[in-house]
């Protein structure tokens, strides 16, 4: 019987040891990885290539958002499980929109976190029985909009620039955190900025708790 390959990502340590346990009690499945942050998520995932990553939305350093549209480039064949303490659609949403497979809360039980893994391991999408399962035909109508989002026009880096600024670095922090010189940083804040219209500290904060990148 071949493993499923699982990467855990969450900041709590706890959280991640307490899923670890729930996961490894499968005897077809495999954790080979865990990370505290999304950057380092993004490295690992990228470097194993995982059948499964089990990700939370909310992290420092990058969101689990942005978490999953780098795993949809970096790994493609990654599935991904959201475990959140957040229940509101718009998270479900913006996780199914990014290429998540499933979204779970972390209230969850054992024998649904292991169903949500079988079921996107099997390319199906999961999700909660306390969720509402319009969030799937929301995010299907949404994939047919037309519309353009205006956070897809910004670049990786401008992404990783935006989560760290949302969360109050300063540029000199922002480089030394991405190994670039804060007026390489502060070009990219700018040009988020413009890209995304906005004005000052405040509007991207509110952009950011709009677009789940901290939380609410």
């Amino acid at each position: 019987m071949s493993s499923t390959r699982i990467v855990l990502v969450d900041d709590h340590v706890s959280t991640r040891r307490g899923v670890q346990v729930l996961l490894e009690a499968e005897p077809d499945f495999r954790i080979i990885g865990e990370a505290g942050d999304g950057l380092e998520a993004v490295e690992m995932v990228s470097r194993l290539q995982p059948d499964v990553l089990v990700l939370d939305v909310v992290m420092p350093g990058l969101n689990g958002l942005e978490v999953i549209r780098r795993t949809k480039r970096d790994a493609p064949q990654t599935r991904v499980v959201i475990l959140s303490m957040y229940d509101n659609e718009a998270y479900v949403i913006e996780a199914l929109w990014a290429g998540a497979r499933a979204y779970l809360l972390k209230t969850s039980t054992a024998e649904e976190l292991v169903r949500a893994v079988r079921e996107v391991v099997a390319g199906r999408y999961y999700l909660d029985p306390r969720l509402s399962g319009q969030a799937i035909e929301a995010y299907m109508e949404k994939a047919k909009g037309s519309l353009v989002d205006l956070y897809e026009t910004l670049t990786a880096r401008e992404r990783e620039v935006l989560h760290l600024a949302a969360e109050g670095f300063n540029n000199v922090e922002i480089g030394a955190k991405l190994f670039i010189s804060p007026r390489t940083a502060e070009n990219h804040r700018a040009a988020v900025m413009r890209k995304l219209g906005l004005r000052t500290q405040t509007d991207l904060i509110r952009y950011a708790l709009r677009r789940g990148i901290l939380p609410l």
